[in-house]
Order: structure tokens, then sequence, then C-alpha cells
């Protein structure tokens, strides 16, 4: 495919550190994949400006990556070392990700056999696929920040791009999420809802009616977690609620009493 937009660095004494680095991770033959805001742009034609470059790999080549760059006096960091590294050069820097904060979504060799090319700063680079894209955004709905126009946009411009099968693998667990998205899409684009399978829709709905016939769950469970830490804090420390992992209060024991 062939990139329909590039995004502007809000910083463009950046643009050089940018080109640098898809040069020396080209020139390291260490798999990766570029994301964020690059393949949006490349999917959407959308041109906006973005802070830096989102670099995604597998896990056990984010060590690779960081040590490469070390070796050539850039500085690293671990940010979190349960999904994220960065590598910087004075103010400038790229994140290096292998899953997401939450733990749902790890980058696999299915990333790269799905992957796409475009040329980024002249040089041949790929970018994840919009199904992988889509996945990457799901849980990013924070107070601050919220990726859904992203993947609205991503649907209508690439829906013919997307594994409707794949996608529902990645979020069986999850399925409500990918659920939320796609209804988000319906409201917005109503003329638009062909883009999005039928028989997609029909299998999340029919799980949908199928929950309701379920008693509700003995454990109180919180997962907004999931989408913010922060945010939802206060469910699991004051309210009695189950986080992610871990045990909570039990449906019956506890309940929020009304201002």
């Amino acid at each position: 495919m062939k990139a329909r937009a590039v995004p502007q660095l809000i910083d463009p004494d950046a643009e050089p550190f940018v080109a640098d680095a898809i040069a020396e991770l080209i020139s390291s033959e260490i798999p990766f994949l570029v994301a964020g805001t690059y393949a949006v742009s490349a999917y959407t034609g959308i041109s906006r400006l973005t802070k830096d470059l989102d670099v995604f790999c597998k896990a056990g080549d984010c060590a690779r990556i960081l040590n490469y760059f070390k070796q050539r006096d850039y500085a690293i960091e671990v940010e979190d070392e349960r999904w994220i590294g960065k590598v910087l050069k004075g103010k400038h820097f790229f994140d290096v990700i292998f899953a997401s904060s939450n733990g749902t979504m790890p980058v696999g060799d299915t990333w790269f056999d799905n992957a796409r090319q475009i040329k980024l700063c002249n040089c041949p680079v790929r970018i994840v696929s919009p199904t992988e894209l889509i996945w990457s955004k799901c849980f990013i709905q924070l107070r601050h920040r919220y990726d859904g126009a992203d993947i609205a946009h991503v649907i209508l411009r690439a829906s013919k791009e997307i594994d409707w099968t794949r996608l529902l693998g990645y979020l069986e667990v999850h399925w409500e999420v990918l659920l939320i998205h796609l209804l988000n899409f319906r409201w917005i684009y109503p003329t638009e809802r062909d883009k999005v399978p039928q028989w997609l829709m029909d299998e999340l709905i029919d799980r949908l009616k199928a929950q309701a016939e379920m008693p509700l769950s003995q454990m109180r469970i919180c997962r907004g977690r999931m989408y913010s830490r922060v945010d939802y804090e206060i469910d699991v420390k004051e309210w009695g609620f189950a986080d992610v992992g871990g045990e909570g209060g039990l449906r019956g024991d506890w309940e929020i009493e009304d201002d």
C-alpha cells in the first residue's frame, strides 16, 4: 500500500532524529513495525501533529533494540518493563513498545505476517496492519487521551483491509470492548454501517443476549483500570471492587452509598 499522508512532528527539529532513528533501525536488522500516528496517517490520509515515533517489536527484541542504540551513543530508558522502553537523544525520543500497558496486547509473529509497507523518511518500513492497529488502540480510553476517533477513521477508510475474524480473536475475552467501538462507529457514520460485517455484529449481539440470561458475577469486578489505572483507582481502593487481577468484595457484602 502507499502512504496517503505523513504526520507532522510537533517539534520540526525532531525530523532529523526520526530519519536517523529509522535508518538505524533498518541497519540493526532487528524486526520492528511503525505504529501510532504514522500508521493512522497511512491508512486514513489524516495528517496531524505528533510528538514522537512509536516502534513496535516482539518482547524478546525490545532489549536488543535498546542495546543497539545504546552502543551508538543514544540514551535509553526502560519506562515500564511490562511493555515499553525509550530511545533518546537530547530532547528527542521514540518509544519501543512490545505490549499494551494492561497486558492484553503482546506483539507477536502475526503482527509481522500481516504488516504493510510504506516509505518513511525515504526508507521502506513496515507498519502495523489496520487489524493490529485497531487492537492496539482499543483500550486507550483515559481522561486525557481517547483513541476511539482513530479506530472509527481506520474502519471508515480501511475496512476492506481489516481481518475481522482475527480482530475478534484478539478481543475474544473482551468482546464487549469491540462491540462498544463498533456501535460507536455505526453511530458516527450511520450511512457507512455496511463497512462492519453483519456476521460480526450478529455474533456480538448474540453474545450480549446470552450474557443477559446469566446471573451476575458473585465477585464485584471493575475492569475500568484496563482503560486507566488512575481514573478507576477509587473503585478498587475504596469501593471494594476486584481489580483486573486479585480479590475484591462479593456482591451483596458491600454497596455504594449515594451521596
